[in-house]
């Protein structure tokens, strides 16, 4: 029944669909849809609830636990779904940690949900499980909040985690102990460095003091050398103007054995000297390019008489090229030879020459003295070694000749080679490179230089030892040279004669005066910018070599050897004349 009231004109029952049987058939069907759409969807949300792989609870914030999968059941160790409800009663039991349902909440409120939270759960045997926990408030349900979570069991990842954690705490503890030990060894380090630079120090000041007593042991050598040389000098010269004389038999002999005993010493203190300097490598070579004739003449004007003494042939053959190498080291490696050949051989000869090997000259000597045996070829090359000298008569010089050779050839970069057979005599020989010669080499072969003679010629001596001046005199004197001396400049140009042909000049005089200086000086005097001129000094050293080679002046060494320096004398005033 309507009533007035009801604009419409419908009853509470019609607007429910009760009004009338018709109305309420018409809506059977589609509620029965709707009701078996809403069971449909409960059956598959329950399927999935219980059926997830990942635990899934409904609770209240107000503690009461109200449903649970099985997931969660045994991502907790229950037996069962009951199991898990009966245990924990409470939202707060399900949690490990004490105060986390107070957490979630207020975590919750603030956010309106709660995603990826991670927690400890508590399980069944009283282990902790690590999860992560998702939390999403149900609408509102009256005065009780309800939640909806959805936990994912993170045991894997945690023991990974804790795994990585405790990595890298053992990591760390290696970087620490990686960093002590880098930290001790820098620590070592440093006091290595230390060490180091303490004793490389006392190195420098070891070789500081090694070096001031090498120059001190030179200056001394150069003094003592200087001081030993002069007086040996002056009795060589002395000794061979009365060798040079008509001496009966008795006067003779002792002459030869002054001089054989003034040569050994000299020949050793030469010896001891040039040894030295070799070993400390202050011999530099100076390669130039020049004719082997004008060595060998040289060689020849100085040897050979001395040769003819000991009633030996001296003979040579010219070698007509020209050699790269030192003109003053090969000449002393050629006098050595010489030297020993002479020296050693009693009865036949000695023979200089040249021959060409390839791109090669090989200057050899031979004699014909005792020889020496195969198993000794090597050992002669060693210092102090001498064949057949195990007594004292049999001793001849100290044995450093051949050493000598040796090292001037290996600072020269040449061979030196030996055969000998024992009883016949020995052959030397050093093979040096030939060089194309500059056209001004073209000139002719010099004449040999015993073909000069000295008769007659005028000749200044300037020197500062006395004794030198007079040993000098005799000489050059017994030589048909009209023979002047002076100790210094002022006695030299004090002296009223016309001016020498040639001048004889030490190196170091007083005053702190040079031969060359000297040389200059009188030259410009005399107005002859070109006399010829010869420096004798005690002094070895390579810079006043050098100084003098530079000025075309001619040095001689003392103790000057008689026929090498007549033949350098003769070799000069012979250029002039021609």
């Amino acid at each position: 029944m309507k009533k007035v009231a009801d604009p419409e004109g419908y009853s509470v029952s019609q607007l429910l669909g009760l009004g009338q049987q018709s109305a309420r058939k018409s809506y059977y069907p589609e509620l029965t849809a709707r009701m078996a759409e809403l069971e449909a969807e409960r059956n598959r949300y329950k399927w999935l609830f219980e059926n997830a792989l990942h635990g899934i609870f409904q609770a209240s914030l107000g503690g009461r636990l109200l449903a649970a999968n099985p997931a969660l059941a045994t991502m907790l160790g229950d037996a069962d779904v009951a199991a898990t409800l009966n245990r924990c009663a409470s939202l707060a039991a399900l949690f490990a940690e004490p105060g986390e349902t107070e957490r979630v909440a207020s975590l919750l409120h603030r956010q309106g949900h709660l995603q990826g939270h991670t927690t400890w759960l508590a399980g069944s045997d009283g282990r902790r499980v690590p999860v992560a926990l998702t939390l999403l408030r149900k609408p509102d349900q009256g005065e009780e909040i309800l939640v909806e979570g959805f936990v994912a069991d993170i045991t894997e990842r945690e023991r990974a985690r804790q795994e990585l954690l405790a990595l890298n705490a053992r990591l760390e503890a290696r970087v620490r102990e990686r960093t002590q030990r880098l930290e001790q060894l820098n620590a070592d380090l440093a006091g290595e460095v230390a060490e180091r630079r303490l004793m490389e120090a006392q190195l420098r000041a070891a070789r500081d003091l090694a070096q001031e007593a090498n120059r001190s042991k030179d200056r001394y050598l150069a003094a003592a050398s200087h001081d030993l040389l002069q007086p040996l000098n002056a009795a060589r010269l002395l000794v061979s103007t009365l060798r040079e004389r008509e001496l009966d038999g008795d006067c003779g002999r002792l002459v030869d054995s002054i001089h054989l005993s003034l040569e050994g010493a000299e020949e050793l203190l030469t010896d001891l000297l040039d040894i030295a300097r070799l070993d400390q490598e202050r011999i530099q070579p100076q390669l130039e390019c020049f004719p082997l004739s004008r060595l060998l003449h040289g060689l020849v004007a100085e040897y050979a008489p001395r040769a003819q003494r000991k009633a030996l042939r001296f003979r040579w053959v010219e070698g007509r090229v020209c050699v790269n190498s030192d003109f003053r080291l090969l000449g002393r490696v050629l006098r050595n030879l010489l030297s020993n050949a002479c020296r050693y051989t009693e009865s036949g000869g000695v023979l200089l020459g040249a021959r060409r090997v390839g791109d090669a000259v090989s200057i050899e000597v031979h004699d014909s003295g005792p020889g020496i045996p195969a198993d000794q070829l090597r050992a002669i090359f060693e210092e102090y070694h001498q064949l057949n000298a195990d007594r004292a008569r049999h001793r001849q010089g100290v044995g450093l000749g051949l050493a000598i050779v040796e090292r001037i050839c290996q600072r020269l970069g040449l061979a030196v080679t030996v055969d000998s057979t024992p009883g016949r005599g020995s052959r030397f020989a050093v093979r040096v490179p030939i060089c194309m010669p500059a056209p001004a080499l073209h000139s002719p072969p010099e004449p040999p230089l015993l073909e000069c003679p000295l008769q007659g010629r005028r000749m200044l001596v300037v020197d500062n030892d006395s004794r030198i001046l007079l040993g000098m005199q005799a000489l050059l004197e017994q030589w048909g040279m009209a023979c002047r001396v002076a100790h210094d400049l002022e006695e030299a140009l004090a002296q009223p004669h016309e001016p020498p042909d040639i001048l004889l000049v030490d190196l170091h005089l007083d005053g702190g005066e040079t031969g060359d200086r000297l040389v200059e000086k009188l030259r410009r005097h005399w107005q002859q910018p070109t006399l010829p001129a010869v420096v004798i000094t005690a002094d070895r050293s390579e810079a006043w070599r050098r100084t003098l080679s530079d000025r075309a002046i001619p040095l001689l060494h003392k103790p000057v050897r008689p026929g090498k320096l007549r033949a350098v004398l003769s070799q000069l005033l012979g250029r002039e004349r021609n």
